[in-house]
């Protein structure tokens, strides 16, 4: 009598739990692929919170004005003032070498037609407190 030769029951016991875990990692990935995918297709499109080419175009405008008015004024060394607008709100970014300058540069930018409002973002550098 001839026994039909197989596999191991190891081997089985391995197979089926190894094809449970399989089974287990694809059905988190299909639910993680239908998260995301949902979460994806909700989103608003991108255009919809840009600015139109017309307010870019006047912050361009703004931000050139006060850039030219800050350049303009011999009272301010603004060499290192970066200055950005959004719709009309300009922030002036950068550093200058005393609080007199920082306090020149928010009046020079707040007096340029179409600002509406200055963030102040200056940073003064104290040279005097430095120790070298």
């Amino acid at each position: 009598m001839s026994r039909r030769a197989g596999p191991p029951a190891r081997y089985n016991h391995f197979m089926r739990s190894t094809m449970r875990s399989v089974r287990g990692t694809l059905s988190v990935a299909a639910l993680l692929a239908a998260v995301l995918g949902s979460w994806a297709c909700s989103t608003p499109a991108p255009s919809a919170s840009q600015r139109t080419a017309e307010e870019r175009a006047a912050d361009r405008d703004v931000a050139d004005r006060v850039d030219d008015a800050l350049r303009a004024d011999s009272n301010l060394f603004s060499r290192h003032v970066i200055v950005d607008t959004r719709r009309g709100v300009v922030w002036l970014t950068g550093w200058v070498m005393s609080a007199d300058e920082e306090r020149e540069a928010v009046r020079v930018a707040s007096a340029v037609p179409g600002v509406k409002r200055v963030i102040n973002q200056i940073d003064v550098l104290d040279f005097e407190s430095v120790h070298w």
